[in-house]
């Protein structure tokens, strides 16, 4: 039997964007929203991450616009005691579940899970159920940047008889030591992995670090809900372009700065997907000695790694080898956000997925021309390599550009924690506030003209 929705909008995707995304359209219109997912509930990969995993920003950049996530609560104890808090997965999964209720509570949001679309129907997974999507419904795309994690993604590499290979996700449920573990991956994954391996005394020297390329992290300290720390950051990064003849300068800068961490000071890295790390982290991953380096991971065998350069490596016989390889970040061509059919969500500001998918729900509910809200909120992308890192900045900066100038955007822009660059309107301003904003704007200009030279050379 096919029934048919009465919505206007069919976010397809009830993750960190589509969530968002819906937040902002239902608050600042009358829209009819339905959101899909094939999984279970709503909050995307968190249903399915892993156990120890915890955001690696402040809670209150994340999720919705509405609902505050954390509470906006300081860490009392521990090395980060005086940061945000970062939440960990239940209280994300929680915190997306009491947000459906509320979108649902509206009277104008259905939430449909366990269900595909396939062409213009909803297709329950559970039921076989169809369900008509109306031909004046908008598409809305959350799935574009859908992250890849260990626990859905096969290994990238092949798995010999005897290996022992597992996800992330299964290290809480190992029942025996091995002797070693290897841990492959060089993203957030994997330090957070080898940081929780650490924490529960693994030695440092039974932790092999299979890490094809080195990455630049941001600071965790700076990158906070205070605008005279965070506008510190941007200045810090286009006062470095101004003055670097090259991406790899402009990181060295940025580290004596502060602001950029690397583990090995010995090596250059040319990652640079820049999750935030603390410096206790950090501590902890540079007594892992034991890093190898030679490229892409072909094959595992019982007591060796096979790497594409044919080089192998001797492990244990019975070492664990950790898969944190997926790709978590996404780099697909950017596209216009507003299609003639399509919604696609798209990163907006430099980083802050969240941020992004919100300001363009908030754009749709309240403009009317595509041509104008595409010219207000044009993509943005995840850096990956240096000179995508940069163009990232530079499309974040110029787009931050155009939404700011529209007064009802820039008011609620500031009025909203997802933005980190907000000045709340209680801030009471000081001296320090005035001093970075200054700094910032003298420096967008001449930076933002480096940065678009060195990413097109980088």
């Amino acid at each position: 039997m096919t029934d048919k929705l009465d919505v206007d909008y069919l976010v397809v995707g009830a993750g960190a964007m589509g969530m968002a995304f819906a937040d902002a359209l239902v608050d600042h219109s009358d829209a009819r929203v339905a959101l899909v997912d094939r999984r279970h509930g709503v909050g995307g990969h968190w249903l399915e991450a892993y156990p120890f995993v915890r955001l690696h920003q402040a809670s209150c950049f994340y999720g919705v616009p509405s609902t505050l996530l954390g509470g906006g609560r300081l860490q009392e104890s521990g090395p980060e005691a005086g940061l945000q808090i970062r939440a960990a997965q239940p209280e994300v999964v929680a915190y997306y579940a009491a947000v459906a209720q509320r979108l649902q509570d509206t009277g104008r949001v259905e939430v449909l899970t366990n269900a595909d679309v396939v062409g213009r129907e909803v297709v329950s997974r559970v039921s076989g159920r169809r369900v008509e999507v109306p031909d004046s419904c908008r598409l809305v795309d959350g799935r574009y940047l859908a992250p890849g994690i260990p626990v859905e993604t096969p290994p990238p590499f092949a798995v010999g008889e005897g290996a022992r290979v597992l996800p992330v996700n299964d290290l809480v449920r190992l029942e025996e030591a091995p002797s070693q573990y290897v841990v492959v991956g060089s993203g957030k994954t994997a330090t957070d992995a080898c940081v929780w391996l650490l924490g529960r005394g693994v030695d440092p020297d039974a932790i092999c670090w299979v890490r094809p390329r080195d990455p630049w992290m941001l600071n965790r300290a700076l990158i906070q809900p205070d605008p005279e720390v965070f506008l510190g950051v941007p200045a810090e990064i286009f006062e470095a372009a101004a003055a670097s003849r090259t991406l790899d300068e402009v990181f060295l800068r940025l580290e004596d700065a502060g602001v950029m961490l690397r583990i090995d000071r010995t090596v250059t890295p040319t990652m640079a997907k820049a999750p935030t790390l603390g410096e206790w982290e950090l501590a902890l991953l540079r007594t892992v000695e034991d890093v190898v380096r030679h490229g892409h991971l072909a094959a595992v065998e019982r007591g060796r790694l096979v790497f594409a350069d044919g080089t192998v490596v001797r492990v244990a016989d019975d070492a664990v080898v950790v898969h944190c390889a997926a790709d978590a970040l996404r780099n697909p061509p950017l596209v216009p956000v507003w299609s003639p059919v399509t919604i696609t969500l798209q990163p907006v500001r430099a980083g802050f997925p969240c941020f992004g998918a919100a300001l363009t729900g908030y754009v749709e509910a309240t403009r009317a021309d595509d041509a104008e809200k595409n010219r207000l909120c044009p993509p943005s992308r995840y850096g990956n390599s240096l000179a995508q890192w940069a163009d990232m900045n530079v499309r974040g900066t110029r787009a931050a550009q155009a939404f700011g100038a529209e007064p009802d955007i820039a008011a609620w822009a500031h009025g909203v924690a997802l933005n980190p660059a907000r000045i709340p309107p209680e801030h009471p301003g000081s001296p320090a506030l005035d001093a970075v904003r200054e700094r910032l704007a003298a420096a967008t200009a001449p930076g933002l003209a480096a940065l678009e030279r060195l990413a097109a050379t980088g």
